[in-house]
């Protein structure tokens, strides 16, 4: 579903460039760290894995460009979220930011280690902060400024297994292994607090993976739990959840389907984001209808939050009128 940062542009539609990062495929490889995919010649007619994106079926073929592990600071790559222009990858390290800007020659911006990240083995990124499980639970890092992650201090849900998180809106589900599932409150993201343990009576006990997903006014989560194979969760409907038509009504789960699978289901694949059209560095991901139509890049979008580099304050309660009992 990307745009091919490759097609032509037509000078009379004002279009905005697609970044050249979305030429190209990412992968986290435990031994080679992170695996760049794409024809690296820069006078190929389809750069990158733009073959995909050119209608012609018939060339679909992809070639490895480089590998990256600089004194393998990347040994045993085991997650990669991308972020913008920026990869947060989970290794030995802990998590490893690389910069894409150019993606063919990627460099470290970054690294978060142990005390504050030990083990991690999960990680979801939404707006200003990333979400990272660990051998301790739950963590949260301030990402305001994307190459320069930083570790919220006491913002902590502590759990026995957690294996992957997944944040929707104002809730991260986290896939808890014996525990099931670990549904986490961030709506206010440097106080998390834990909402909801959901096993299904004991039904779910190897959870590894959970992906949310929507049809019509219900939600769904989809489940890989381990040797049970693949769940698949109600977590809204307008029958159960309270306020279920708005913006981040509180999940209800209930276990409505089951498959078991040949093998233990380790992970699930991540839909398509339908209508996302920037990403954190002010990227624009789709096209528009209008002439000229492109979303806030990242230094107009900043203003909505920052002020003098420093970010909005947030009061706990709404001030009080004066002369107010």
């Amino acid at each position: 579903m990307a745009i091919d940062p490759a097609r032509t542009h037509k000078s009379e539609n004002e279009e905005q460039a697609i970044h050249p990062m979305y030429a190209y495929l990412y992968v986290a490889d435990k031994y080679e760290g992170l695996v760049v995919i794409g024809d690296s010649n820069p006078n190929s007619k389809t750069p990158g894995v733009s073959t995909l994106l050119d209608g012609d079926p018939r060339n679909n073929f992809l070639k490895r460009a480089l590998a990256f592990n600089p004194e393998g600071i990347l040994n045993g790559a085991r997650r990669i979220a991308i972020a913008g222009t920026y990869a947060y990858i989970l290794c030995d390290r802990g998590l490893v930011v690389v910069d894409l800007d150019k993606p063919l020659q990627p460099r470290v911006a970054a690294v978060v280690g142990a005390p504050a990240l030990d083990d991690p083995h999960g990680i979801a990124i939404q707006f200003r902060y990333a979400f990272v499980v660990d051998r301790g639970g739950l963590k949260v890092l301030d990402v305001t400024n994307l190459e320069q992650p930083r570790v919220v201090a006491n913002a902590a849900v502590a759990l026995q297994d957690a294996r992957n998180i997944y944040v929707a809106r104002t809730y991260a589900y986290i896939a808890a292994g014996k525990q099931g599932i670990a549904i986490v409150d961030v709506e206010r993201p440097e106080q998390p607090k834990l909402y909801q343990m959901f096993s299904a009576d004991g039904k779910l006990n190897d959870v590894h993976d959970v992906k949310i997903g929507m049809v019509d006014a219900s939600a769904f989560a989809f489940v890989a739990d381990g040797a049970n194979g693949l769940r698949v969760l109600q977590i809204l409907s307008p029958e159960d959840s309270p306020n279920a038509y708005g913006f981040s009504p509180r999940p209800t789960p209930k276990l409505i389907a089951a498959y078991r699978t040949a093998g233990p289901a380790l992970a699930i694949s991540k839909g398509t984001d339908r209508d996302r059209a920037v990403d954190e560095s002010g990227n624009q991901l789709a096209v528009f209808g209008r002439r000229g139509a492109r979303p806030l890049n990242r230094v107009e979008a900043s203003k909505l939050y920052l002020r003098d580099g420093k970010t909005y304050m947030v009061p706990a309660e709404p001030p009080k009128l004066q002369n107010q009992p």
